[in-house]
């Protein structure tokens, strides 16, 4: 059964679903890098800072929000601050269609960093046209994980 799948800019109604999705997808994908922030805080954070702040996507399959994106964009370089998906959807293109919309709505460059360990997001980041700028030791984020800074022209 084909889903179809919509996308649109999250609304503070969505905050406890996009914190959801947040936490679920690190937990199943990124198990390596601590999550140095409890469940609660992320909650209030989505809410109150990240849907209020950012450009928050969500995309919407049979009405249920099944992955969430926030773009920004600063000095000329647009970012994909974030981008999770529900475990259970994974490998079905919402991560494309996400991306797709990321490029049309920021135009080239962006930017985004993901970590070394992450093997399935560099795979996905990579077929997509992103290629590694710098590695770093990870001691510039909060997890102190070695990450990977990606750019797509």
């Amino acid at each position: 059964m084909i889903h179809t799948l919509t996308l649109r800019k999250a609304n503070l109604a969505d905050a406890e679903t996009v914190a959801e999705i947040y936490l679920v997808s690190r937990k199943a994908f990124v198990s390596f890098a601590p999550l140095i922030h409890s469940d609660a805080s992320i909650h209030e954070w989505v809410c109150k800072t990240l849907i209020p702040g950012s450009d928050v996507i969500v995309a919407e399959q049979s009405s249920q929000i099944v992955g969430m994106m926030a773009l920004s964009k600063q000095n000329g370089i647009g970012w994909v601050d974030q981008l999770y998906l529900a475990p259970p959807v994974t490998g079905q293109g919402i991560g494309t269609q996400l991306l797709a919309y990321a490029k049309r709505a920021l135009g080239a460059p962006i930017r985004l960093h993901t970590f070394q360990e992450n093997s399935g997001a560099r795979r996905f980041y990579e077929r997509h046209g992103f290629q590694v700028l710098e590695l770093s030791d990870g001691s510039g984020n909060e997890e102190r994980c070695p990450d990977i800074l990606y750019e797509w022209n």
